[in-house]
């Protein structure tokens, strides 16, 4: 594991903000849920658990920025450093009871993801990278996949809630990739996505449409992880988006470039 003073912050404050999942999880009924959007829900946990997060980092680093998915963004005094904070990505799976959630933390200096955290509390995963110190899940060093053919590749990737993104080009897009991996599977975590593609869980992943507290903390750990990350186009740094939706790819240097090729091919036809 990485033992620096930044990680021990970013680990407590992930396991703090855990313990209210935990206790909510399974007692979905009892949550008091508003309706964010169409498709789009927010629990009482999530905020909670924002609230818990927020409160953790500010105390340890009483300077840094914040982008947070429920409250906005914070203005620090020290304009190097924003957190990006997603205190639980998977809304909809953690609603309806199922099990694929996780707590995204990421850290960005001067426009660079340079420490990220992802928790899965019902899986006690605990997926941690640091720039230049490598990835971990819990204690073992990661590797993106080794796979070099598309045949034998999953690939993950997100869809747009109701009433937003593009859908018409997601299932052009989708259509593509089935017709040549060995597989498509849509999870309902960017965060856990991008994490399973640091572990050589999945071998591909893309999302379009997407906030910078989703993928911030994943792309981290699949660089640490000897992985590629870009925008789905292939073109800059998924972060760079001045709007603020944004895209991202992840993949292994094998087939990431041929998952950008075969989206832009999509993407070209009629």
């Amino acid at each position: 594991m990485i033992n620096s003073p930044l990680m021990t912050v970013m680990v407590d404050a992930v396991r703090k903000a855990a313990r209210g999942l935990k206790r909510d999880f399974g007692e979905v009924e009892n949550l008091q849920v508003s309706r964010k959007g169409p498709g789009n829900f927010v629990s009482a946990a999530d905020r909670k658990a924002e609230e818990v997060l927020r409160d953790a980092l500010m105390k340890a680093r009483p300077g840094y920025g914040m982008v947070l998915e429920e409250n906005g963004t914070i203005e620090g005094t020290d304009k190097s450093h924003t957190w990006h904070i997603d205190p639980l990505d998977g809304t909809t799976n953690f609603l309806h009871g199922i099990p694929h959630f996780a707590i995204s933390v990421g850290l960005e200096r001067d426009g660079l993801v340079v420490a990220g955290v992802i928790y899965d509390p019902i899986k006690d995963e605990l997926f941690v990278a640091e720039r230049g110190k490598g990835a971990y899940l819990n204690n073992r060093r990661l590797r993106v996949s080794g796979r070099s053919e598309l045949a034998d590749a999953l690939v993950a990737y997100g869809s747009p809630y109701l009433g937003r993104g593009d859908q018409p080009r997601l299932l052009k897009e989708v259509a593509a990739v089935m017709q040549v991996t060995g597989g498509a599977r849509r999870f309902g975590s960017a965060a856990l996505d991008l994490a399973y593609v640091a572990c050589g869980r999945n071998d591909l992943y893309w999302e379009r449409d997407i906030q910078s507290w989703d993928i911030a903390a994943g792309i981290i750990l699949v660089r640490e992880a000897g992985g590629f990350v870009t925008n789905a186009d292939g073109g800059a740094e998924p972060l760079a988006a001045k709007t603020a939706a944004k895209s991202v790819a992840a993949g292994n240097e094998a087939l990431h470039g041929e998952l950008i090729s075969i989206l832009r091919k999509a993407n070209s036809q009629g």
